[in-house]
């Protein structure tokens, strides 16, 4: 076996493996999105009196993380075994977001939040800048 076939049997190998992980990262995914849906319907239909407003907020934000992970899946088999970067843009803007809704006791701290926030949007612009410029 020449060296160069030999690399593209490791490299075959390993996308595989990496695709087989994903497969299953994604199911693990699904079937927590389908907790979470259960959870938050058990929510809504809780008395709205004693449920802090931020729980339901955090149980939505959690759903759309898990949403947009399970995106990124797909997008990863759909673009030929490749993550777009804007997609983990996506992801941490949301994460930041469910941070600020759960953790706004100080506010130096959600300052700093929203300027990753807005770091994070600049990198989307920058990113997509290319196909703004066509």
């Amino acid at each position: 076996m020449s060296g160069l076939s030999q690399s593209k049997l490791i490299a075959r190998l390993l996308q595989w493996i990496i695709s087989c992980s994903l497969l299953v990262i994604a199911i693990i995914l699904v079937i927590f999105l389908i907790k979470e849906t259960i959870v938050l319907s058990a929510l809504l239909f809780k008395n709205s009196e004693t449920l802090p407003s931020y729980l339901l907020l955090e149980g939505i934000i959690t759903y759309f993380l898990y949403f947009e992970f399970i995106a990124l899946i797909i997008k990863y088999f759909q673009s030929v075994y490749h993550f777009p970067l804007q997609y983990f843009i996506y992801i941490g803007i949301t994460a930041i977001i469910r941070l600020i809704i759960v953790e706004h006791k100080e506010p130096i701290s959600v300052l700093v939040y929203s300027a990753s926030i807005l770091v994070m949007i600049l990198a989307l612009f920058i990113a997509n800048a290319k196909r703004l410029i066509k």
